[in-house]
């Protein structure tokens, strides 16, 4: 009974799925998890959100629906099979379902979660996957961890940040020992928690390509990227806050972004990436953007 919701081989050599997982953020994406918007609201628990909320401005459900529409559309338009968390009212933040678990090649791990209001995610996203027959590859019991603070920058080598809050050095690490008894390079950088996730600084558009706000992003994440000769298109603090890094990598040189990152879109439409970017503003201004949606279950 001590493994029951644990598939992984305590000393490596846990097999990897083959139906679901992934390997890297940037493969051909073929089936994404997303969670559902219908109880979504902007709350204060991050600066974005709070940013707005202050600024008078007003939450529209009505229009944050058809924006999340535009979203689903494009997966769909590009071939990607869309799956769904249930919506509960009790989980008005399980729209971003990247932080509730994450897939690896062995299966997804389930998070633990920081903020009150998503403690609970944790049930939500084992029914999922208990439905779907995804077996578990494990679960966090050291401390938080989510996974917007976690990336497979390529196979081989995972990117975890870690801010002592959504994710803490305790939940990183214990994930950390787990890839690298499967012989996967693992380097965890730390950031100041105003930042919410690594994935508001940092996430990978294409193979060997990434998007990152230099003006904040710690020294050694840069000087680890330069190692791993992943080129970076540089985004302006500005645009970072408003989840201008925030993209989805489809795969084949395509790329999901928001149509407010226009620094990205325009840098990525001079290197020949095929641009999809929906008007999600409604969402973004929650403190998420379409990579906190963005669940990937299986990757070329």
């Amino acid at each position: 009974m001590d493994n029951l919701l644990s598939r992984r081989q305590v000393n490596g050599g846990t097999t990897a799925l083959t139906d679901w997982g992934i390997t890297s953020e940037t493969g051909r994406l073929k089936e994404v998890l997303v969670g559902p918007i219908d109880h979504f609201e902007w709350r204060s628990g991050n600066s974005t959100s709070r940013r707005h909320m202050e600024a008078g401005e007003r939450y529209d459900l009505n229009v944050a629906k058809a924006q999340y529409n535009e979203m689903l559309d494009v997966y769909r338009e590009t071939g990607v099979n869309v799956h769904f968390l249930n919506a509960k009212s009790e989980q008005p933040y399980s729209i971003y379902a990247r932080d509730s678990s994450v897939m690896t090649p062995w299966g997804p791990i389930i998070s633990q979660m920081y903020s009150p209001w998503r403690q609970s995610e944790w049930l939500t996203v084992l029914e999922f996957y208990t439905k779907k027959n995804i077996p578990i590859f494990d679960v966090v019991t050291a401390g938080n961890f989510e996974g917007g603070d976690f990336m497979l920058i390529e196979p081989g080598v995972v990117l975890c940040g870690y801010s002592g809050e959504r994710t803490n050095e305790a939940g990183m690490n214990q994930v950390k020992g787990w890839f690298e008894k499967e012989g996967w390079e693992f380097q965890g950088i730390k950031f100041d928690p105003h930042f919410l996730h690594m994935d508001v600084q940092c996430v990978m558009v294409a193979e060997k390509l990434a998007a990152v706000c230099t003006a904040v992003a710690p020294d050694s994440l840069l000087k680890w990227l330069k190692s791993k000769n992943i080129d970076i298109i540089d985004i302006p603090y500005k645009e970072a806050m408003e989840l201008g890094c925030n993209i989805v990598s489809l795969g084949d040189e395509r790329v999901l972004i928001p149509s407010d990152s226009l620094t990205l879109r325009d840098q990525c439409n001079a290197r020949g990436l095929s641009v999809y970017d929906p008007d999600i503003s409604m969402i973004t201004k929650g403190g998420g953007g379409v990579h906190c949606m963005c669940q990937a279950l299986k990757r070329d």
